[in-house]
C-alpha cells in the first residue's frame, strides 16, 4: 500500500451544518443523503449493498478498515454508497484472509471518504434533524461554491434509482438442475439472497427491473422474488404494475425491502419517506403467527402505511419492528404472496429470519403438488 496524505475534508449537511474531518478513499467532491448504519461488522458488505446507492454512508462504529477487503464478502460488483464518513479509517488490517486494504479498495472504487469526524455528534444531528442531502469534500473549494453544489442535488423522495443498479441482461445463478425455478426482479439484489434461495434447491435467473411479466413466464418459474434496492418506490409504476400482474396470476411470491414495498403499492398501498430509517444488524422484529422475536438486519429510508395496512381485508400483518411499532411484514390474503421490509439475507447481519427462504420454498413446492395432483 502506498503512502497516502490525509488532507482536510468537509461534510456539508444541507441544514448548513458542518463537520470537519481528514480525507481518504479518492481525493473529489461526493453528493448523495446522509443517512447512518449501526452495524459493528460487516462494513464491506455495507458499502456493496445496491441499496445505498446515492446515499452517504456515516459508519457509527469507530473502526472501520481494520480487517481489510476480501472479495467474496462483497454483496454487488462494486461500492455502491456515494461516500462514506466514519471516525477511524485504517489502511491497516489484521485479518489473513483480507485481500486488500480499504485505501486502496476505495481509490480503486473511485469513492469519496472523509475520516477523523466526530461521528457521535453527527449521527446525534441527524437523528434530531432527519435524513437530508449532504455533501464531503476534499477538494478546498470556497464553502459557497460546496453550498451551490449541494443545492442542486435532487432529493431522495420521487428519486428512482432502481435502473441504476438493476442488471442490464438476465443472468442464471445456482445449479441447472435445481428442482424449482425462481425468476428475480432485481432492483438492486444483494447477492446473498441468491444464495440463499440457491442453497435451497432453487435455480435463479436474474432479470432487469424493466422485465416484462410476458418475458419472464417463457422461462417458466415456480416462484418470484422482488429484490430489495435503492429510491422511493413510488416513483418505479412500470415495475408496480409487473409486480401486480404477477400476484394478480397468483404464483408465488417473496418480496424483501423495496420488493416489500412495490408489493404493497401493487395492491394501492401508500409507501412514504421515512424521518430517519432503519439501517443496521440488530433490530428487534415480532413475529405476530408465531409470536417470536427475531434480531434483523436492515437498511431502508420508505415504509409502507401502517394505517392502509390495518385498514386493508386483503392483507394481513405478519411482522412489526419492537422499537416504533412500523410494520415489517405482511401476507396478501387470498394469494401466494408475503414480503418483509427487514433483510432476511443478512449479510452482516445474524440469520434468525432465513426461515423466510424456507416458507417461500414451501409455499412453491405445495403449488407444485397441487398442480400434478389436478
Amino acid at each position: 500500500m502506498k503512502y497516502f496524505e490525509r488532507s482536510p475534508a468537509i461534510l456539508l449537511l444541507a441544514d448548513g451544518a458542518v463537520f470537519h474531518g481528514k480525507s481518504a478513499g479518492k481525493y473529489g467532491t461526493a453528493t448523495g443523503e446522509v443517512c447512518f448504519n449501526t452495524g459493528m461488522t460487516g462494513y464491506q458488505e455495507v458499502f456493496t449493498d445496491p441499496s445505498y446507492f446515492g446515499q452517504l454512508l456515516v459508519a457509527t462504529n469507530v473502526h472501520i478498515g481494520n480487517y481489510g477487503i476480501r472479495g467474496e464478502e462483497s454483496e454487488s460488483d462494486s461500492i455502491k454508497i456515494a461516500g462514506l464518513v466514519c471516525r477511524n479509517f485504517s489502511s491497516h488490517f489484521s485479518r489473513l484472509q483480507a485481500k486488500a486494504n480499504i485505501q486502496d479498495w476505495f481509490v480503486e472504487q473511485q469513492t469519496v471518504v472523509i475520516s477523523d469526524v466526530d461521528t457521535r455528534a453527527l449521527v446525534q444531528h441527524i437523528r434530531h434533524k432527519g435524513a437530508m442531502n449532504a455533501l464531503i469534500s476534499t477538494e478546498q473549494k470556497p464553502l459557497d461554491e460546496l453550498k451551490s453544489i449541494l443545492d442542486n442535488v435532487p432529493s431522495m423522495a420521487g428519486l428512482e434509482l432502481a435502473s441504476r443498479v438493476s442488471t442490464r441482461e438476465p443472468y442464471q445463478f445456482g445449479a441447472e438442475e435445481a428442482p424449482l425455478k425462481v425468476a428475480v426482479i432485481d432492483v438492486g439484489v444483494k447477492r446473498n439472497i441468491l444464495r440463499c434461495l440457491a442453497e435451497r434447491g432453487c435455480q435463479v435467473k436474474v432479470y432487469p427491473h424493466n422485465a416484462t411479466y410476458a418475458e419472464m413466464q417463457m422461462w417458466e418459474p415456480d416462484g418470484y422474488l422482488v429484490s430489495n434496492g435503492p429510491g422511493d418506490p413510488a416513483a418505479m409504476p412500470e415495475v408496480v404494475r409487473t409486480v401486480k400482474e404477477i400476484m394478480d396470476a397468483n404464483i408465488p411470491t417473496f418480496g424483501i425491502c423495496l420488493g416489500h414495498q412495490l408489493m404493497a403499492e401493487a395492491c394501492g398501498m401508500r409507501t412514504y419517506k421515512m424521518f430517519n430509517g432503519h439501517r443496521g444488524i440488530n433490530h428487534p422484529v415480532k413475529n405476530l403467527v408465531t409470536g417470536k422475536c427475531e434480531v434483523t438486519s436492515q437498511n431502508h429510508g420508505f415504509s409502507v402505511s401502517s394505517e392502509e395496512l390495518e385498514e386493508s381485508p386483503d392483507i394481513e400483518i405478519t411482522h412489526v419492528n419492537l422499537n416504533d411499532q412500523t410494520v415489517e411484514g405482511v401476507r396478501f390474503v387470498n394469494k401466494r404472496a408475503f414480503s418483509v421490509q427487514y433483510h432476511p439475507e443478512s449479510a452482516p447481519g445474524p440469520d434468525d429470519a432465513r426461515y423466510l427462504f424456507d416458507e417461500f420454498v414451501q409455499m412453491m413446492e405445495m403449488v407444485n403438488r397441487e398442480k400434478e395432483v389436478a
